[in-house]
């Protein structure tokens, strides 16, 4: 439903502030993700292949100066999911950012929010397949197996997994977050003990020698550092998946601000410390795009069968991120489809309430990635890491965007602000949107792939246009028609 619509259908009926407006994207759904499933969701969201692959490059690349490029996206990465937050709980909806998007920037901000978030999910699960076909490559059981048939088994997997239920998926998430969590816990506590007894790995003694022998904190100069955000933002793009799975839960005013407000310090636990802790074992020089930089550690300390079980579990991990890429791109596009803004087949759903047209076709999408992998099987993972970035940074935006304006309506008493709050607005949104355009911007400084992916936002941009005035006549008449159902 449009800006335009909402508000003309609430004028008659407004006292004090306005009635909360309905997606009709969100009927139809099930209630039966927990408390646990949603705070583990955060955690997963909070870790995935970013770290347990992507990682190994940016430190090979940056050195120990990576902990600081985790940290600084962090924290603006939380400021995000706070702002989601806040207007999850003025609003609780499966569409999340796309449902606000239609609200405060009206039908085409909502086009291009879900359009960029289905570009941002649809390369990210390439990146997962990819993730996968090198994690099982590791083994040597596989090795004469082709990359590209090991991504498509993956995709197959997980498709057939999605399609259950919502509570399944919750189910799946909930342990893949602990084994993940679990896992980070044990490495950090190696780690540590490799710190306090100086044992030897890989050949070197473990400590800040490691560092200020290999060239210090900034080992290449600062300008790698600043190369590898936009690789450090895709490592948290999933965070926003609470806003999505805020939609299919009992109580998401009791559940999102624990989930939210615990992303903080798992940022400094997990990402922060285990780089850190990396740093301080092996020279960034050690590390590898193609090896999880857990397991070039573990294989360097002789543990039997570590590094098999490290393995393991990242395979995991990128399992994991593409199921929740599969799930909230279905919810997305089936929240645009029911606004007449994607093919209509996306909003239909199957019997468990699993909207499968939207998973489907983001499945479809996935295929393509495959292809990739046949053809450039050692460039695939960097080549769509670049072109998500684009999506999430996109995504971001208009998150912080829309609370803006949200807030803007607030204090011209046109709605009402939860408790649970973003603060220092408009300072901390305008802040953020700087920052992730700068993020967008250093990609330019990359003449191998950074630039190539920042000339293809004119081609996208013309997509989204074409697209928009292909279906402009059918986003208006289906205004119309839930205009004139609210005003009967």
């Amino acid at each position: 439903m449009s800006k335009d619509a909402v508000e003309s259908a609430q004028a008659g009926s407004r006292t004090g502030a306005a009635t909360t407006p309905v997606d009709a994207g969100d009927a139809g759904y099930s209630k039966d993700l927990k408390a646990r499933h949603v705070n583990m969701i955060a955690i997963g969201g909070a870790i995935g292949t970013g770290l347990f692959l992507g990682a190994g490059g940016s430190l090979h690349t940056a050195g120990p100066a990576l902990a600081l490029a985790y940290l600084v996206c962090g924290v603006f990465a939380f400021f995000v999911v706070r702002a989601l937050g806040e207007l999850v709980l003025y609003r609780p909806s499966s569409g999340s950012f796309v449902s606000y998007a239609r609200e405060f920037l009206g039908e085409k901000g909502a086009y291009v929010a879900g359009w960029m978030y289905f570009l941002n999910w649809s390369t990210t699960g390439i990146a997962d397949i990819t993730a996968i076909a090198l994690y099982t490559h590791y083994w040597s059981l596989f090795t004469d197996i082709p990359q590209w048939t090991l991504a498509l088994i993956a995709l197959a997997v997980v498709l057939a997994v999605n399609l259950i239920s919502v509570k399944i998926f919750g189910e799946m998430e909930f342990w893949f977050a602990i084994i993940k969590v679990a896992t980070l816990v044990g490495f950090m506590l190696i780690g540590i003990f490799l710190l306090a007894t100086r044992h030897e790995v890989g050949g070197r003694t473990p400590g800040v020698g490691v560092i200020t022998d290999n060239g210090g904190v900034f080992p290449h100069g600062l300008m790698p550092v600043v190369l590898v955000m936009q690789g450090v933002i895709f490592a948290y793009a999933a965070l926003e998946l609470v806003g999505v799975a805020a939609g299919e839960t009992a109580e998401p005013e009791k559940v999102v601000p624990r989930a939210v407000n615990s992303i903080m310090w798992r940022v400094g636990l997990f990402y922060v410390g285990s780089v850190v802790l990396l740093a301080l074992l092996l020279p960034g020089s050690v590390y590898s795009a193609g090896e999880s930089p857990f397991v070039t550690v573990l294989s360097k300390i002789g543990i039997p069968a570590a590094d098999d079980v490290m393995n393991l579990v990242v395979l995991t991990a990128a399992m994991s991120s593409l199921n929740s890429g599969l799930y909230s791109t279905g919810r997305i596009l089936r929240s645009m489809a029911t606004a007449g803004s994607a093919p209509e087949f996306t909003a239909r759903m199957n019997r468990s309430q699993v909207p499968y047209g939207g998973i489907l076709l983001t499945c479809a999408v996935c295929v393509l990635g495959v292809g990739l992998n046949y053809l450039m099987p050692s460039q695939a993972f960097e080549i769509v890491l670049n072109v998500a970035s684009l999506g999430i940074i996109s995504t971001w935006v208009i998150i912080m965007v829309c609370h803006l304006v949200f807030v803007h309506r607030a204090r011209a008493g046109l709605l009402v602000r939860p408790s649970f709050r973003l603060p220092g607005s408009p300072v901390t949104e305008i802040t953020t949107i700087a920052f992730l355009l700068a993020c967008l911007g250093m990609m330019w400084n990359d003449p191998e792939v950074g630039r190539k992916t920042l000339l293809l936002i004119p081609v996208i941009a013309a997509l989204l246009t074409a697209g928009w005035f292909g279906i402009r006549r059918r986003v208006s008449q289906t205004t119309d028609r839930e205009l004139t159902d609210l005003t009967k």
